[in-house]
Order: C-alpha cells, then structure tokens, then sequence
C-alpha cells in the first residue's frame, strides 16, 4: 500500500474505534506496539517502521494531537478532511 487510508468502525452509528494504515509492504504485519495518550496504540513492523495507528478513543483525538504523533514518526500530517469519517456520526 502506497498511501495512508483510515478505517472506521462504528456501533450503534457512532464511531467505536478507528485505525489509520500507514504505508506498508504487502503481508507486512505489526511485531511491537506502543501507546501514546490520548486514545493512540502504534503498531510497528519487524524493522520498526510504524506500519499503522489505532484511534481507541476517537473522541478524544484532535487532528493536532495525531498529527503531532505522525510528525515525530517523520510522516506527512493528516488534514480535517481526512478525519472527517470519525466526526461524520
């Protein structure tokens, strides 16, 4: 995968958790995680590059705040419209 896309799940209409995939190889699986508040679980390949972000409270997760993780990952910053599914319900 070549570009970050987030998946969305919801429950009762309104979203439960979030998980924004980063780009990746293909089969390329999560080896170590780490948990950065508010809400965020980073999941890290064999090698250490961050392979995907969990959202396990996309209430509490402002745009500034992931973009803010994604910078200190050295990954280009996330807009509004981008997180728009997690505010949508």
């Amino acid at each position: 995968m070549k570009e970050a896309y987030l998946e969305v799940t919801f429950r009762h209409g309104r979203p439960l958790a979030a998980y924004l995939y980063l780009p990746r190889r293909p089969g390329e699986r999560s080896y170590r995680t780490s948990r950065v508040p508010p809400g965020l679980a980073i999941d890290f390949g064999r090698g250490g590059k961050p392979i995907g972000i969990e959202i396990t409270a996309p209430g509490r997760v402002s745009t500034v705040a992931l973009n803010r993780v994604l910078r200190g990952l050295g990954l280009p910053p996330l807009t509004r419209g981008d997180l728009a599914p997690l505010r949508a319900a």
